[in-house]
């Protein structure tokens, strides 16, 4: 494991950390969606800079389905939250 990798991980678990205390202490819900799409953020970051790391391109079709579930769960929530069409 590479000092860079490393470091990417110390990192990225900070963020894990500071998403997971405004996951639970945050005062509205949109806090917790935000907390909810932060972490699926980081998680496709830490899948990618392992995919990187260990030379192994398998874990793309998950990246590309994280993406797409973070995506459809931002905009649904953002709709839901506003009071869109019902």
């Amino acid at each position: 494991m590479s000092t860079v990798f490393t470091i990417t991980l110390l990192l990225i678990g900070g963020g894990v950390a500071a998403t997971l205390y405004r996951l639970v202490r945050g005062p509205r819900m949109l806090d917790r969606a935000v907390a909810v799409d932060v972490m699926t953020a980081l998680a496709m970051c830490g899948l990618g800079a392992a995919a990187v790391a260990w030379d192994n391109y398998t874990a793309l079709p998950d990246l590309l389905v994280l993406s797409l579930l973070g995506f459809v769960g931002s905009v649904s929530l953002a709709r839901y939250f506003s009071g869109g069409p019902r």
